[in-house]
């Protein structure tokens, strides 16, 4: 007997997760329990990965290719899938492949991502019912940024980025250099020199540009690869890293604008680059549609 439900695709159901950027971030305290409140603006790109499943009816989930540099027992979407599994009951399994176009370690959420897409996916494919609530809370257990992408649109977050409101930010074309190092996002966090007393701001504070990365500083200064993308790009404007690290971004007026200093990126040798859109709709949001 197959262990696949009849009906499943050879190459598996697709579906799309998509990186982030984090439009600013401030810490503004820690908890008791040693988590940090943040007040940061996540914001989708039209770079994504793709994630297949094959539902199976034995229970097994399985990771059906290697990710470098990412074991399985610490692969967010396979963590995603048993969280899912444990948390509704459910007696059935998957076969999960993830086809990366996202940079690893890169601070655009490609782990985090992985980790919704699979909520969101097999909420489906499983016939579970879950609320998109219930997702988010299953989500927040994985990581902070988990639950923005279960809801799919661009947000205001704070906490520990758990409660989000809705916003819609400009969609510009970005130009996104990724240096080749991997951030630990737990390391950054855990620097004792890392700023955690930025006083709250609002919306429209952060809109009239009094917002920055705390998390720069501890970055660039532990890792020069970013800290040389970053200067990099502010020869060209104004710059900001996403999240921890290691990606650095440029907000442009038009695709022209931003192909031309990607174009320039590449003859001077900087670190690799990406000429991306921003997007406040995630796609996976018409994925679940469907």
């Amino acid at each position: 007997m197959s262990d696949t439900l009849p009906g499943a695709f050879t190459a598996g159901y697709a579906w799309p997760a998509p990186a982030k950027i984090n439009l600013f971030l401030h810490i503004t305290g820690r908890r008791a329990d040693g988590y940090h409140e943040l007040q940061t603006v996540f914001q989708f790109l039209d770079l994504a990965d793709t994630l297949f499943f094959v539902p199976r009816g034995d229970g097994v989930i399985r990771r059906m290719q290697d990710v470098p540099g990412v074991d399985e027992a610490e692969d967010l979407a396979i963590r995603a899938a048993r969280a899912i599994q444990q948390a509704s009951g459910c007696n059935l399994g998957a076969d999960i492949r993830v086809e990366k176009r996202i940079p690893i370690g890169a601070g655009l959420g490609g782990g985090s991502s992985n980790a919704a897409t699979t909520l969101v996916a097999l909420n489906r494919l499983w016939n579970l019912g879950l609320t998109t609530d219930e997702l988010a809370r299953i989500g927040l257990r994985l990581g902070a940024d988990v639950p923005v992408f279960v809801r799919g649109h661009a947000a205001w977050a704070e906490g520990v980025g758990e409660r989000l409101s809705r916003v819609e930010p400009s969609e510009p074309w970005y130009v996104v250099l990724t240096p080749p190092v991997a951030v630990s996002t737990a390391a950054i966090f855990a620097a004792p020199e890392l700023q955690r007393d930025c006083p709250r701001i609002d919306l429209a504070a952060f809109e009239s540009g009094a917002a920055t990365n705390v998390c720069e500083p501890v970055t660039t200064a532990r890792h020069p690869a970013v800290a040389a993308a970053l200067a990099w790009l502010r020869r060209h404007g104004a710059a900001r890293m996403s999240g921890t690290g290691a990606a650095v971004f440029l907000a442009c007026d038009d695709r022209a604008t931003a192909d031309a200093i990607a174009a320039q990126a590449q003859a001077e040798g900087s670190a690799p680059c990406l000429v991306v859109r921003g997007r406040n709709r995630s796609p996976l949001v018409d994925a679940a549609a469907r």
